[in-house]
């Protein structure tokens, strides 16, 4: 009997493995450590764990790295100086508006090195609405979680006579106040990596639970017990206790880009007098209700935890920037203008990366977040006289291109309204022909852009055919708004040429895109494996794919299907070679690219993410859901090495939720997605129309990739993309997979997606 008994649990188990439900909360399967294991030399994310609220103005995270150190977190380091409050989108970018909180037991230590303290993963819990970690030096215990401007810190610290919590304002300019008779403690930072005016600073308050036995603040180096007040290049306070074992010390703390007042403002409608397990609750289940729009069934733990870890990712960028004031007014402090302004500002987004997939998601999942994006951006523009293409938090003069085009169009396009969208495409076209305050707004070369048809090679502006190839798929974007707004017909018919400027950098001799020289001629020496130089981040290999609005145009200049599904091909079977010499080292999206073995391709970097797609537009789709799924497996994991390259504010993450359902954004700024094959057996999409969209693929496997048929609504579908707003109308799609090729679906030209030469 006992050995039926065992047979049947054995069998019961078997049956529980096979079904791979999903049995969590959709929170609970998020890694916010994922990616964290980089640095400058090799990015597996450049991530760090931010503890927040979806789009929060404010993030949380423990601080491994020094003041300054872009890589704030990293999963190898052992030691922790603080607990930061950051807006950082990227080391690359740094940060701006931080301070940091530590407690200390024992000897009163406050400069960073000294204070750092021991810590393990295995005393460690994260969550995207929760953090704990055991600081051993100090037998301390901090908890962490937040609201949208707000945290509260739960401090429980061991039986000791003198219990500190040290606060740093952090160097180039801050201010500290300590107020013992309520309290509290003021004070600003005003340290920043750039993208702000000269009266830049991050106000903050924090209140305490418990009375301080002594009080210290200390100037650069220099630490004065009971003066409580100090203003320096580097300001800091200590405030002590007597505690008992296991007291619990709770700080609450807040901030603001307007004012002291502000910020306690913000703290008192925000947190009040919540208990922390309350305040954990409410972000767990804002949280939940945020990353429960797309539920996903019939894939392993992995799966589940690899999909709502990118899920999260790309529900963190770009931070709000605006609070609410005493009237209950959307208000916010100008990084444009320095002054403070009504209405919605969000910043902490790259175009170049986000504009592929990060914005298309939002349209679709959740449109009316970025409804408000698109008002700030109204905002930007009045304020800063252009659109950012990199903001953190105001203009950043970093890569090339004018894709706030696509942001703006897209939106648009894809149904979005109740905003002033003729002054967004005043900014459009505003960018798209003036120079602006640096290079990498507005953009740089527009006159010969505009009146060559390129932007030369030899003209001493670097990346130019990566700017060519930008500013006529931009141009296109605007294209599509001019028609949709009916504009004049002249202003229409202007883009409409501009944006076929992709075939002027076409380089016939190697049927790639390259430098093009003001005279005509293309560079006798060009090497397409160089990377930089007429390209960004990438080299030609990667960028001469980059015509998202006219892929036949491109086929045919490749000398049709054959010759272009040939090529497409060889950036997988060509051996990783590089030439670096533009950069003089190795730069580590190379590395990323050389230690993949998938060739030439480069997913760790955003120029050839939608190339996989492409095999739609020549009659090959089952190379598109072969790859893609390969790419899915081998190249995202839900670990601290997850990523393959920069996560970047969601782009690299929304790649992966898109690819998972089965479809992506090839072109944003029409109404299409392609096909490629969905990972999970079963997805439901929760649309805000209240419609949902429903993805089944019963016979999904690690074997079963391909798709055989695909039904829309229990008719047989032939098309290699689908419609946007036939989704929105609420769908149910039906994909028969299999393990082999259906080299048949799929292969006629009037299955093919969008491209402009076709479309006329």
């Amino acid at each position: 009997m006992k050995i039926k008994s065992l047979i049947f649990g054995l069998m019961l188990l078997s049956v529980v493995a096979n079904a791979q439900v999903k049995t969590l909360d959709p929170v609970e399967y998020v890694n916010p450590l994922m990616g964290t294991q980089s640095s400058s030399n090799l990015s597996n994310g450049n991530t760090y764990p931010a503890i927040c609220r979806p789009w929060g103005m404010n993030f949380w995270t423990p601080q491994t790295g020094k003041m300054g150190d872009g890589w704030a977190y990293t999963y190898t380091a052992d030691k922790i100086r603080g607990f930061k409050q950051t807006h950082q989108p990227s080391p690359w970018m740094n940060d701006y508006g931080q301070f940091s909180i530590m407690p200390v037991t024992g000897k009163l230590v406050f400069k960073e090195d000294e204070r750092a303290s021991w810590f393990s993963h295995k005393a460690e819990t994260v969550k995207p609405y929760y953090y704990s970690v055991y600081l051993a030096d100090y037998n301390v215990t901090t908890e962490i979680t937040t609201t949208e401007r707000a945290a509260h810190f739960q401090i429980t610290f061991p039986e000791n006579e003198q219990s500190s919590i040290v606060i740093d304002a952090f160097d180039k300019g801050s201010y500290i106040k300590i107020i013992p008779s309520e309290n509290k403690i003021i004070g600003y930072t005003t340290r920043n990596s750039g993208g702000v005016p000269a009266n830049f600073k991050n106000y903050f308050v924090l209140l305490f639970d418990k009375s301080f036995s002594s009080n210290y603040t200390w100037k650069d180096t220099v630490l004065e017990k009971d003066k409580l007040e100090s203003s320096a290049n580097h300001a800091g306070a200590v405030v002590t206790f007597k505690t008992k074992k296991g007291e619990k010390i709770n700080v609450r703390v807040a901030s603001s880009f307007i004012s002291v007042e502000q910020a306690e403002l913000n703290l008192k409608t925000e947190l009040g007098n919540a208990s922390f397990e309350k305040t954990v609750a409410e972000s767990k289940e804002e949280w939940n209700k945020v990353l429960d729009k797309v539920k996903v069934e019939g894939g392993s733990d992995e799966q589940f935890k690899t999909f709502y870890s990118c899920l999260y990712r790309t529900a963190c960028f770009p931070q709000k920037q605006y609070e609410i004031d005493s009237k209950g007014k959307i208000v916010h402090y100008s990084p444009y203008n320095g002054k403070i302004v009504p209405g919605y500002m969000y910043a902490g987004t790259g175009f170049w990366d986000t504009f592929r997939a990060l914005y298309p998601l939002l349209n679709l999942v959740y449109p009316s977040i970025n409804k408000e994006m698109q008002e700030g951006l109204i905002n930007d523009y009045k304020e800063g006289g252009f659109l950012p293409e990199w903001s953190s938090p105001g203009f950043r003069n970093v890569m090339v291109g004018n894709n706030s085009a696509s942001v703006v169009s897209d939106a648009y396009i894809k149904g979005l309204r109740g905003y002033d969208i003729n002054k967004l495409y005043e900014a459009l076209v505003h960018g798209a022909n003036n120079e602006g305050p640096m290079d990498a707004v507005g953009r740089i070369g527009v006159k010969y852009y505009n009146t060559l048809g390129y932007v030369p090679y030899d003209v001493k502006i670097n990346e130019n055919a990566a700017r060519t190839l930008e500013y006529a798929y931009d141009d296109f974007a605007i294209w599509k708004l001019a028609k949709a707004l009916n504009r004049p017909k002249a202003e229409i018919n202007l883009f409409e040429k501009r944006m076929m400027n992709y075939k002027n950098v076409f380089n016939p001799s190697i049927k790639l895109m390259s430098g093009r020289n003001k005279d005509g001629s293309f560079p006798a020496d060009f090497n397409p494996f160089k990377w930089g130089d007429a390209f960004t981040e990438g080299n030609s290999w990667h960028y001469s794919w980059s015509v998202f609005h006219d892929v036949q145009g491109l086929v045919d200049l490749m000398g049709g299907e054959k010759a272009f599904t040939t090529k497409l091909d060889a950036i997988f079977t060509m051996p990783p070679v590089f030439d670096d010499s533009y950069y003089g080292s190795v730069i580590h999206e190379i590395r990323e690219m050389q230690i993949m073995n998938m060739g030439q391709y480069a997913h760790g970097n955003q120029p050839i993410q939608h190339m996989i797609y492409l095999y739609n537009y020549a009659g090959q789709p089952w190379k598109t859901q072969y790859w893609s799924r390969e790419v899915m497996n081998r190249l995202y994991k839900p670990t601290a090495d997850g990523y393959c390259g920069d996560e970047d504010n969601g782009q690299t993450s929304a790649w992966y939720i898109f690819s998972a359902l089965g479809f992506y954004p090839v072109c944003p700024a029409t109404e299409e997605y392609v096909l490629g094959a969905p990972l999970f057996k079963k997805t439901t999409l929760e649309l805000e129309n209240g419609k949902q969209l429903i993805i089944n693929a019963p016979n999904n496997s690690g074997d079963n990739k391909y798709v055989q048929e695909l039904k829309w609504n229990n008719e047989t579908y032939t098309k290699n993309y689908i419609n946007h707003f036939d989704m929105l109308k609420g769908a149910e799609l039906n994909f028969d997979m299999i393990s082999t090729p259906n080299v048949e679906r799929g292969t006629s030209v009037s299955s093919y997606p969008y491209s402009y030469s076709t479309s006329k």
